[in-house]
């Protein structure tokens, strides 16, 4: 079965990874979206919020499962029994930090391969630190969201959540 991790943060997901997302399950027969704790940026929401804020939105990609993983991600995705690494490229400017990343990830396991996939246009100028800088100041991030996210953004920065 080809299988792949689609990895992130994902704090919070938007509607660009979705996209990203729907484009992984067509081509592979499993993917599996890796959460990263990754608390050196600071996430606003812990990664089982992430976890929930995900769920509901991809109950209509039976192919698609959740997980999160902690340490080096060729290792995760060696004990997953994964051929390939998604990633999402938004704008060229992703493009330095991903190819690098990639060539190190081969570099760690060969057997990995990592494919870059592009979002709809329409979500090449939106990532979640942008989404949640507009939230945090009560602008509408409707377009760039799903409804649950948009209201757990919502309700973190009512309750005074920092932004980092």
């Amino acid at each position: 079965m080809r299988h792949c991790i689609y990895p992130g943060t994902f704090d919070p997901i938007t509607y660009g990874h979705l996209d990203v997302l729907s484009r992984a399950s067509r081509l592979f027969e499993r993917v599996t979206i890796a959460i990263a704790p990754n608390p050196g940026k600071g996430p606003l929401f812990s990664a089982e919020q992430r976890l929930d804020m995900i769920r509901p939105n991809v109950s209509d990609l039976p192919n698609v499962s959740l997980a999160t993983f902690d340490g080096l991600l060729v290792d995760f995705a060696m004990k997953q029994k994964a051929i390939a690494i998604i990633r999402g490229l938004r704008a060229l400017s992703d493009f330095e930090f991903e190819f690098n990343m990639a060539l190190m990830n081969r570099h760690l396991e060969p057997a990995i391969e990592t494919i870059f996939v592009m979002p709809n246009e329409a979500y090449s100028y939106t990532s979640s630190n942008l989404v949640k800088q507009v939230a945090r100041y009560g602008g509408d991030v409707s377009n760039f969201v799903p409804p649950n996210v948009a209201e757990a953004l919502k309700r973190a920065f009512a309750a005074g959540a920092p932004l980092h």
